[in-house]
């Protein structure tokens, strides 16, 4: 009976039949992973696709999560960690929060004009390096209803979590200190006990938890977490675990590695070993709510922050990258990620095929506490609450445009994307005669442009992206008057930036793709 009578008592409340109190207003957890595929964890988000899974990984706590509530095949975070933390607190996109890229402390405000970029075919753009004062972030948005908010683990937006609202956080964190072996350490330390910092993150999360609890008080609690960034760490028993897979070991041998000397962040046993512990730490959260009687009025969200590359799936013979690139680039390689949602209302083991996105959150957090979406100001995102219900979604709510604006050098070249429905673009400012259009549903890798079949729809599209980007005033980056061919060539991610920009007709797999 729990999910029908959590779905009725969702339905009533919506319609105003039910007030919500402080001891009826749902709880929030958010599980946010750093730098995990849509392919990264056990639970396949497409089943068509048996790559869309990491099948080595044993997560018991997620698993248990899809098959009691919602997993969404078409998620999507951004291109990179910071400014994707950023449209989560703020419900913007990338182009209209201006953050687009972490480049550090620059001192022009639009074009960014450092030498390491002189002589490449464009003149790149800065990013915004924090929030903007006005706009509203979740706790911001939740406070008047009576909610406490809580950040733990990972920031990285160069600014106070106080200044935006919550009262229990880590400071401005960076990659910094969930990187505890310092540089130099090769292996797994015999006395590690706390990788990633995950473990004393979940004790400090439960006390937080406890607090509110004793309160009688709503709370949202993000979870921000090191895992699954790179510079892998993981308890030795667990690396253990998995180094002692025959699977594991068969790679081992394949690859001609001597499994005792082959430094942490190439293992696959330790990345597959962080994984685990971090599931053991959604465990002890999940355990937690159910302890105190709270585990039915709360909802728990896992999503990840940007796409990646796992070379971990190679491990397991016969496994291709389902996705085009990783992280850096709008490919759907970098910005698609895995996600999973339970909680009251939500119905037992379905899954959503429709485009969601990570401003999204801020809307739907809102309406779950009791709030009304509509009057939020100066997003984009769209609460998926009643969807995550059950609601069907609409042709309007199918075929929204969802934004994506890279404007910069780094391991991308500066681009730009729009998804609508099926149909992506991927506009290359260095190329801007080359029009590129791709049916997802068809071409999930990414490989067959179609813009040259379907001309009007790539034009309609691009359209569309550029009319916005006007009207939020996303910088956009121009040709370098200066461009030097040899200097271009020169540039140690030349090869990156020719095979992963635009291309007309079919573009070559890469080997882990074939």
């Amino acid at each position: 009976m729990r999910i029908k009578l959590s779905a009725i008592f969702y339905v009533l409340s919506a319609i105003g039949c039910v007030t919500l109190t402080a001891a009826t207003k749902p709880n929030i957890v958010f599980l946010y992973v750093d730098d995990w595929a849509w392919s990264g964890t056990p639970i396949a988000m497409d089943e068509v696709h048996e790559n869309s899974r990491m099948p080595i990984l044993q997560m018991p706590n997620l698993t248990k999560m899809a098959e009691q509530g919602m997993k969404f095949r078409n998620a999507y975070g951004g291109p990179q960690c910071a400014p994707a933390r950023v449209s989560i607190q703020t419900g913007q996109s990338a182009p209209r929060s201006g953050y687009t890229l972490v480049l550090g402390k620059i001192k022009d405000d639009y074009y960014d004009m450092r030498k390491q970029w002189s002589g490449l075919p464009l003149i790149p753009n800065v990013s915004d390096t924090s929030i903007k004062p006005d706009a509203v972030t979740i706790p911001e948005v939740l406070k008047p209803l009576g909610y406490a908010s809580a950040h733990v683990g990972k920031w990285h937006m160069y600014s106070d979590p106080g200044a935006e609202g919550y009262i229990v956080h880590d400071g401005d964190t960076t990659n910094t200190p969930g990187n505890t072996i310092k540089s130099g350490g090769k292996q797994i330390p015999a006395d590690m006990t706390d990788p990633k910092l995950m473990f004393s993150m979940a004790e400090k999360a439960l006390g937080f938890i406890e607090d509110q609890a004793k309160a009688n008080k709503p709370f949202y609690l993000q979870m921000s977490y090191y895992s699954m960034h790179a510079g892998s760490e993981c308890l030795p028993a667990t690396r253990e675990k998995y180094a002692n897979m025959p699977e594991v070991k068969a790679y081992y041998e394949r690859t001609g590695q001597d499994p005792n000397k082959l430094n942490r962040k190439s293992d696959p046993a330790v990345w597959f070993g962080m994984g685990e512990d971090m599931d053991t730490t959604f465990g002890m959260i999940l355990d937690k709510l159910e302890a105190l009687g709270i585990a039915e009025n709360t909802y728990v969200v896992m999503a990840a922050d940007n796409g990646y590359r796992h070379k971990e799936l190679l491990v397991t013979e016969g496994m291709t990258q389902p996705l085009h690139a990783h992280k850096w680039w709008a490919w759907d390689g970098g910005i698609r990620v895995p996600m999973i949602v339970t909680g009251p209302g939500i119905p037992a083991g379905t899954t959503f095929e429709g485009n969601v996105v990570n401003y999204d959150f801020l809307p739907t957090f809102f309406e779950w506490a009791g709030g009304d979406p509509e009057t939020l100001e100066n997003i984009d995102g769209i609460s998926l609450a009643g969807y995550m219900a059950g609601e069907k979604p609409d042709e309007t709510f199918l075929k929204r445009p969802l934004y994506f604006h890279v404007p910069h050098y780094r391991s991308e070249i500066p681009h730009s994307a729009i998804i609508s429905g099926n149909q992506k673009v991927m506009h290359f400012y260095d190329s801007p005669d080359t029009p590129m259009l791709f049916d997802l549903s068809q071409d999930p890798g990414e490989v067959e442009n179609i813009a040259t079949v379907q001309p009007e729809d790539h034009q309609a599209l691009l359209g569309q992206m550029m009319s916005y980007f006007e009207e939020v005033g996303a910088r956009i980056p121009k040709k370098n008057p200066d461009f030097d061919p040899e200097k271009y060539k020169s540039n140690p991610s030349y090869k990156k930036y020719i095979a992963w920009g635009a291309f007309e007709g079919s573009r070559p797999l890469a080997d882990d793709e074939k």
